[in-house]
């Protein structure tokens, strides 16, 4: 029996460092996609039950994966109430106009994450309104033209994500261990919200993300609970010898109401990544009518057992919100550096993706 589970990660006033291939420290991203996860998982997992423990995880990782997990979103808790955001697929919705007058469609593309509402409303629901009054396409023309525009989609909170969180790069000095030179440079840093009014009504966000298991596996499920609790100790990210990266797992729980219609969603005639995903080899045919988006992924190893500073094999894999006509498989992918030879790197590439209704073919293939 598939069980599905939501975990939010709450940084408090900590801030984040997520670094990505091909940019420097000046920069950072808002969050972390799910095989930079798995990697930081699998190394709190091998630290607490050590290197026997974790070889048999990963050989159940390449012969039948005992849980796929999402890359990491952005959530946001005003008062009881949680929003939390999905990619929006790389596939427009039902009803989307065709016609080439599309005064909205900056503010559209714009969009790369939508509130699970209307992600819900797009993608397995009624699909893009378009009619004169309230519709979606007035409401993103007017947004476009207007800093007071109000709707449906304003108060689902389409476009408060870049509210949700606040960069800032602080100042840093590098001293050389031999010439004492110094050299001077800014790292990037993230900070989520985090505020609470008089009336002690919490307005904050974080990140979450989603697992999949196959099958109920209470002692691997709490084995996974209990190395992530390790993991927000030590900090996800880099720079966390200056305390970046910390987090307290608020939420480990079955899916709400509204999460479950969505992962259980019975009449979708496609599969929108909510992972990222690598398989060694693919049909034509996997990829006939998919609208996606390649991207490279590298970064150094991590391992316990070793001190070198080696960069892992770069891999190309599908980025989140890519869709596919049909479910997405993916594998782990051996990226262990040339001349490493304690034990194998492995970058995650299984896949996890929720069932859409788009208008097929949707002709949108974007191979970058």
């Amino acid at each position: 029996m598939i069980t599905w589970k939501l975990v939010r990660l709450n940084f408090e006033k900590n801030p984040v460092h997520f670094g990505e291939l091909g940019i420097g420290l000046e920069e950072t991203a808002e969050r972390v996609s799910s095989d930079t996860l798995f990697s930081a998982w699998i190394n709190a997992y091998v630290r607490l039950f050590g290197g026997k423990a974790v070889e048999n995880l990963l050989q159940q990782f390449l012969n039948s994966p005992p849980v796929r997990m999402s890359s990491t979103f952005i959530y946001r808790q005003q008062g009881d109430e949680f929003t939390y955001y999905l990619p929006r697929p790389l596939a427009f919705p039902r009803s989307y106009p065709k016609d080439n007058d599309l005064a909205f469609f900056k503010t559209y593309k714009k969009l790369n994450y939508l509130p699970l509402k209307v992600w819900q409303r797009w993608y397995q629901g009624e699909g893009f309104t378009k009619g004169d009054e309230g519709s979606d396409r007035t409401e993103l023309t007017e947004t476009t033209y207007k800093s007071n525009a109000s709707g449906d989609l304003h108060d689902a909170g389409v476009f408060d994500y870049g509210s949700t969180f606040k960069k800032h790069q602080l100042p840093k000095v590098a001293v050389d261990r031999v010439t004492r030179a110094t050299n001077f440079y800014h790292t990037g840093f993230v900070h989520f919200e985090n505020e609470q009014n008089e009336n002690g009504d919490k307005k904050h966000s974080g990140l979450y993300f989603l697992l999949q298991f196959p099958e109920t596996d209470e002692d691997l499920e709490n084995r996974l609970h209990t190395a992530l609790n390790l993991l927000g100790e030590e900090g996800l990210g880099g720079e966390r010898s200056s305390g970046a990266g910390r987090f307290k797992v608020d939420c480990w729980s079955d899916l709400p109401f509204n999460w479950r219609e969505v992962a259980e969603f019975k009449e979708g005639n496609s599969h929108c990544l909510i992972s990222l995903f690598w398989q060694k080899s693919l049909s034509s045919e996997f990829l006939t009518d998919s609208s996606y988006e390649i991207i490279e992924r590298g970064g150094w190893i991590g391992s316990p057992f070793s001190g070198q500073q080696l960069r892992r094999k770069k891999v190309r894999m599908f980025a989140e919100g890519s869709v596919f006509s049909s479910p997405p498989s993916g594998q782990l992918a051996d990226v262990t550096p040339e001349r490493f030879n304690t034990h194998a790197i492995y970058r995650n590439g299984i896949s996890l993706s929720l069932p859409i209704l788009i208008d097929q073919p949707s002709h949108q293939n974007s191979k970058t």
